[in-house]
């Protein structure tokens, strides 16, 4: 594999030497756009791909972007739910597309993948107020179009980062808010040096106390690129980086304690001898990540264009926790659904003693992504792929430990009575993984109304790791498939072929029609593995759409059928590490329909609108429960509800002023997958107020621009995500299942008010 690397980079560059296209005079502005673009080009989808997509520019970002991760400011999009950890979208925020979980969206930056190799989640609060730094975001729902890094099952977000200026530039953003929240960036551009050099940067800290208690967030991040551009050459270096310390607020809070003290949050709880209550002040998530990407832009020959791109990731962090040890630990544990709270008797220790440890994470993604593209009248067609690689280790340290409840539990010096060394590892487990992707796409016009689109792609995966509870999440119970055993070590290989096709038809100027069909593998995540025996998972995935452009109304219909094999469906439960456990069912699916439309009332009001009903079904599900394993029937997938519904309308007084009312519905869902009764989610709906006034201050600048964003203005009480468990006792020498339910409230009325001043 290192073989094919070096002889794809090998033969490009000898492409370069030999093949520079310098026989047509191009404008440098109009070069370097396009040039810019085909960074993301070979992923993204265009105006004639048989998908449905939605692109979000840089101008719609602006708006809304006043200190809130990217899941908050899509959560208006089709098919689209967010949670938020700490109940105000900034800080542990996630995103879910058509029902499917966050390791099911694949992230892209300029091409790179996002996703963590191992969990395939994507840690946003990683890139405090990287939405300043985005020019634009395509949004593919379903399989999508071939791409790097982990098969998007549910969606896929290809995001470009900040185009070059043309001129120089300075700006300062400010933002003021509920829970004391803070935002400060400073951003600059030198704009183009002699035609051919621009330098831009962003400097950001944000600082939130959040909604939940100790729920705090503390980020920070910066941004810099260098631009090197000629008629034909674009040479991007960037590098970006956030660091993030944040409270843990993932625990949720069961039913009751949601009535009656919803922004209860047990993390570091513990009690002294006389019964107060008190909880650890270091109970935080410690993180910082560094990226570095260096993209070459190419026009060749023969009218082909190539990027050739180089990336670097290093991430190194830990959570420190204080773990109590409880006489009554289990019924206390699942009481509160404290499922991150790890006490000893799951992690095998023999004594039964409070501790302070930290649980470390240290990792590098490096790798190369390429693509060489070419476009006729006739003909649009890429070939592209990467190669990455990615080496974790995983490891905790003890701080402290002592005996329950008779230590000054905040004293480090006393670990040598106890018989470890200061900062003693516990776990030193492993996690390495090697991808190679490559792909071949074609848009074939066969008439001018009518063209043809094939993609295929081949993924090869080798995963090797190690793993223990301490660093999988694993409790030594198989909560995979009936039989399966618990692994502690793997070496798996796979092999993918994803084939993708479709036609698009112009009616005629107003009507487009499109049908495709894609297929996407998707290998299992370390959770999984730590969980049970799990098996790769298949989609095949059929669109239908029709996108209608009338004089003052647009619309994008697009029906789906996605039908999956051995899907790895939430259960609903998480394991000791507060990883949501999944498990292998044998056939399900996902069919619905999208709306999405904007209507131009007149110069003054326009109404944009999107809705999604599905019916999202798992055949025979099957579960241990009473003792005994039980068929729960065709049950809705977990965490999918059948209507999300969005409405924003839009009012514009005069050019300066802009006032929008944003509106988000989420109709029902289960979050067990054994659909119980105590798992339902009730539907809600959200309202936000979004106000934006262009101004210039005389002799100072002549862009400005005052935002309020107030957010749930009806003051609706609602939680977005939620969690089950089960619990086994013995009755009468029966066995007896045991439910509860935790649930994580979102933030009521809130507003953010932020001033952007730009030089």
């Amino acid at each position: 594999m290192k073989k094919i690397l070096f002889i794809i980079l090998l033969s490009s560059i000898s492409t370069y030497s030999q093949n520079i296209y310098n026989s047509q005079k191009i404008d440098s502005i109009s070069s370097i756009q396009n040039l810019d673009e085909v960074t993301v080009d070979a992923l993204r989808a265009k105006d004639d791909t048989p998908i449905p997509f939605k692109n979000i520019a840089k101008a719609d970002l602006v708006k809304i972007n006043l200190a809130q991760d990217i899941p908050t400011l899509l959560k208006n999009t089709p098919s689209v739910l967010m949670h938020s950890d700490g109940g105000t979208g900034i800080g542990y925020s996630a995103i879910h597309i058509r029902g499917s979980d966050e390791t099911r969206v694949n992230v892209t930056i300029n091409g790179v993948p996002y996703n963590d190799s191992e969990s395939m989640n994507v840690y946003w609060v990683d890139l405090p107020d990287f939405a300043s730094s985005v020019e634009s975001i395509q949004i593919q729902r379903g399989v999508g179009t071939s791409t790097n890094g982990a098969g998007a099952f549910g969606g896929s977000l290809n995001i470009q980062t900040a185009a070059a200026s043309e001129d120089p530039m300075f700006e300062i953003t400010n933002t003021l808010g509920s829970f004391n929240t803070i935002k400060n960036s400073v951003g600059f551009s030198t704009g183009f040096i002699n035609n051919n050099f621009e330098f831009s940067g962003r400097l950001s800290k944000i600082k939130s106390d959040g909604y939940i208690d100790r729920s705090g967030s503390n980020l920070r991040s910066y941004f810099l690129q260098g631009v090197y551009q000629d008629e034909n050459t674009l040479i991007k270096l960037l590098n970006f980086a956030g660091h993030e310390v944040t409270d843990q607020a993932w625990y949720g809070v069961d039913g009751e304690t949601l009535n009656s003290n919803r922004t209860y949050n047990p993390a570091g709880e513990y009690y002294h001898e006389d019964g107060d209550v008190e909880y650890y002040e270091k109970q935080d998530d410690n993180y910082q990540q560094d990226n570095y990407q260096l993209h070459w832009n190419q026009i060749l020959d023969n009218d082909w264009t190539s990027n050739i791109g180089l990336h670097y990731t290093y991430g190194r962090g830990y959570y420190e926790n204080y773990n109590v040890v409880h006489e009554d630990h289990d019924e206390d544990h699942e009481e509160h659904g404290e499922d991150h709270d790890e006490d000893h008797e799951d992690r095998g220790e023999h004594e039964e003693v409070d501790t302070i440890d930290r649980r470390w994470l240290d990792n590098k993604f490096y790798g190369m992504i390429f693509s060489f593209s070419k476009e006729t009248e006739k003909i649009d067609a890429v070939i592209g792929g990467a190669y990455n690689v990615y080496n974790g280790k995983h490891f905790g340290e003890y701080l402290w430990k002592g005996e329950a409840h008779e230590e000054d539990h905040d004293d480090h010096d006393d670990h040598e009575e106890h018989g470890f060394e200061y900062k003693d590892r516990f776990y030193d487990d492993k996690g390495n993984k090697e991808e190679f992707n490559i792909y071949a796409k074609i848009d074939y016009h066969l008439t001018d109304q009518l063209s043809i689109y094939g993609d295929l792609q081949y993924r090869s995966i080798a995963y090797d790791a190690t793993f223990s509870p301490y660093s999988g999440g694993g409790d030594g119970h198989n909560h995979g498939n009936v039989g399966d055993e618990v692994f502690t070590e793997i070496d798996k290989k796979y092999d993918f072929f994803n084939p993708k096709f479709g036609f698009f038809y112009n009616l005629n100027p107003n009507n487009d029609f499109y049908l495709s069909y894609a297929r996407a593998q998707k290998e299992p995540t370390r959770t999984d593995f730590a969980n049970g025996n799990p098996y790769p998972e298949k989609l095949d995935d059929f669109e239908l759409g029709w996108k209608g452009k009338f004089s003052n109304f647009l619309i994008n219909a697009n029906a789906f059928f996605m039908l999956y094999d051995n899907q790895l469906v939430l259960t609903g439960q998480r394991d000791n590490l507060g990883n949501q456990i999944r498990k292998n069912v044998g056939e399900s699916h996902r069919l619905g329909l999208e709306i999405d439309t904007k209507l131009f009332i007149n110069s003054k009001w326009n109404l944009e609108t999107n809705f999604t009903i599905s019916e999202n079904k798992n055949k025979d599900f099957y579960y241990n429960f009473d003792g005994q394993l039980r068929g729960f029937g065709n049950t809705d997938l977990a965490y999918s509800p059948s209507i999300i519904a969005n409405n924003i309308l839009n009012f514009n007084p005069n050019q300066n002023l802009l006032i929008s009312l944003r509106s988000n519905y989420i109709g029902e869902q289960y979050f067990a997958q054994i659909n119980s009764p105590i798992s339902k989610l009730d539907s809600f709906f959200i309202n936000d107020l979004n106000i934006v006034y262009d101004m210039s201050i005389p002799g100072l600048s002549d862009d400005v621009k005052l935002k309020v964003l107030a957010n749930n203005i009806f003051d609706v009480k609602y939680s977005n995500h939620g969690g089950y468990y089960t619990y086994d006792e013995m009755e009468n020498g029966r066995t007896k299942t045991y439910e509860g339910t935790i649930y994580y409230p979102q933030a009521g009325t809130n507003i953010l008010l932020a001033l952007d001043i730009k030089f």
